[in-house]
């Protein structure tokens, strides 16, 4: 999913600038942490009804081009 625009905005005025989803105060950072700590992704949805799966892909996938950018430098 290239389209991370449709479902995720940055604004500093909003959890300091941090991705959220759309419309909500939800972070990519914070579905993470639901997910590595073994929430599916039914029961996120269930939690925070504001969401939907496609939230979840985009955080994934935001994630995922995120990691795939970033340069590690040896020292």
């Amino acid at each position: 999913m290239k389209e991370f625009s449709l479902y995720i905005a940055v604004n500093p005025e909003i959890r300091f600038g941090k991705p959220c989803i759309k419309g909500t105060r939800i972070t990519v950072c914070d579905i993470l942490k639901w997910l590595a700590s073994g929430m599916s992704y039914s029961q996120v949805l269930e939690d925070y009804p504001l969401l939907k799966k496609e939230h979840i892909m985009a955080a994934l996938g935001f994630a995922a081009n995120r990691e795939s950018v970033i340069k590690i430098i040896t020292a």
